[in-house]
């Protein structure tokens, strides 16, 4: 439940409080709460605008998982990959974009504006192994510069990992990140 708490919506709301309480212990006379209110109010708040200035919203499922998937997850999805869904299902802060890195040491950003963007992940079988599937917008990077990378991709996100990739219409990559046997180690 807190992965899906924005950090920055919490300082807006707690800061803005504790500052109006300042303000109103000021016209009411009431050095106490006024110094608490203006000492801590304040600074919150700013804590608060600047997580929002650097908040990365969580990616959401494009479909939600049925619990056969569920459980397939818990039986065969490898830790790298249950690591990556929690990542890009929570608020993080300070970053660019879900995966920059990634897709950066995987030649896949050559610069922050032809960086493939992470829209949406989904769960699925594939060949009864656990798949998570990374559903990319990716107008600059080719279908054929994908499939370059599968096996680095793999690679990367591996051991216990394959990679498929499909296109979709309108510059959308689908990359499977397919579970190859049984991982229990959640």
């Amino acid at each position: 439940m807190l992965r899906k708490l924005s950090l920055a919506r919490v300082g807006l709301t707690v800061g803005g409080i504790l500052t109006i309480i300042g303000f109103v212990a000021y016209a009411m006379d009431n050095p106490t709460l006024n110094l608490a209110g203006f000492f801590y109010g304040v600074p919150i708040l700013l804590g608060g605008l600047a997580l929002k200035a650097a908040e990365l919203k969580p990616i959401p499922f494009s479909q939600p998982t049925p619990p056969e998937i569920l459980s397939l997850r818990e039986e065969k999805a490898t830790p790298t990959q249950n690591q990556i869904r929690k990542d890009v299902t929570r608020y993080r802060y300070g970053q660019e974009a879900h995966l920059d890195e990634s897709l950066e040491r995987l030649g896949l950003s050559p610069t922050d504006e032809d960086r493939p963007v992470l829209v949406a992940i989904r769960e699925e079988s594939c060949e009864g192994n656990y798949a998570l599937i990374l559903e990319f917008e990716s107008p600059f990077i080719s279908l054929e510069t994908w499939q370059e990378k599968a096996e680095k991709i793999a690679k990367f996100f591996g051991p216990g990992i394959s990679v498929k990739i499909h296109a979709k219409e309108d510059n959308q990559v689908d990359v499977f990140l397919i579970s190859l046997g049984n991982h229990q180690d959640n």
